[in-house]
């Protein structure tokens, strides 16, 4: 059974923002030992699926303001085999018309287990794997037009359901989610980026957005953990207010591409940062 997990361990969605290209530097740089292990912005869970596969994880509560992810990471712990089952029942396919009759039920299904099978069509045929609401707070990214988008197998689901049955999953501000953690635990933040331009600011994760306020308030929960003794260490744009704000603090720079951008010409190597409160050996 371990060796079957093992070959389906990797995240169920494409998702905008998310960490495979930078697994590396990240797990070079975690801590060598912890406990608990916190992730508030839990996003495609690429950090979260490596370390459990490298043993490195006993029990996490994980987190995410966007009551959809919540809802998908639930659904998956509590009733693998329900969404696997939705998922064989979907009928779309991969066109234009398919794909905007997927999002229209999205948006009015209230059902559970088929909003997070929709959601993981939409995640895989939609444009570049981003997740954004209107005013409405009704998803509107537009269809991807990939030649052969795939969908997770069974098998990948199946993995994350056991890794989701040691983890607490919750619908919470970062804040409260990282209200227990205790000396010789660990926090990952990777919140929505500080914008490297003013045009550049992409809020419609969730209905409320991400703004610079909230990053600051970021770095005052990241001093605090900082001073109960837990290892923190978190993701974000290298910009003149975010090595600011962590002046104070370890700061490794990384080039990562952005895949986002509708230009193709744009989506060059851009500086990242990652950041820790304790130095690695």
């Amino acid at each position: 059974m371990e060796s079957l997990l093992n070959e389906y361990y990797k995240p169920i969605l494409k998702w905008a923002g998310g960490k495979r290209q930078l697994l590396p530097v990240l797990l070079k740089n975690i801590p060598n030992k912890f406990n608990t292990y916190y992730e508030p912005f839990i996003g495609g869970a690429a950090l979260l699926i490596s370390l459990y596969s490298l043993n490195k994880i006993n029990n996490a509560v994980i987190s995410d303001t966007n009551r959809d992810l919540y809802n998908l990471y639930r659904t998956i712990r509590e009733e693998p085999q329900e969404l696997i089952d939705e998922l064989n029942n979907l009928k779309f396919k991969n066109s234009s018309d398919d794909y905007y009759k997927a999002r229209l039920l999205f948006n009015s299904t209230e059902d559970s287990v088929r909003r997070s099978a929709i959601l993981i069509y939409l995640n895989r045929h939609g444009y570049n794997g981003l997740y954004r609401v209107n005013s409405n707070n009704k998803f509107n990214v537009p269809f991807g037009k990939y030649s052969n988008p795939g969908m997770p197998s069974p098998g990948n689901i199946m993995a994350l359901s056991n890794i989701l049955q040691s983890c607490t999953v919750m619908n919470s501000d970062f804040e409260a989610a990282v209200m227990n953690a205790v000396r010789g635990d660990f926090v990952y933040f990777d919140p929505p980026y500080m914008p490297l331009s003013k045009t550049s600011y992409f809020t419609g994760y969730t209905h409320s957005g991400f703004d610079e306020r909230d990053q600051e308030r970021l770095s005052r929960t990241f001093k605090e953990l900082s001073r109960k003794g837990v290892y923190v260490m978190e993701s974000n744009s290298s910009t003149e207010l975010i090595r600011e704000l962590y002046k104070d603090f370890y700061l490794i720079e990384v080039d990562a591409r952005r895949n986002i951008n509708s230009v193709g010409t744009k989506r060059d190597a851009v500086k990242e940062l990652i950041i820790t409160n304790y130095g690695v050996s």
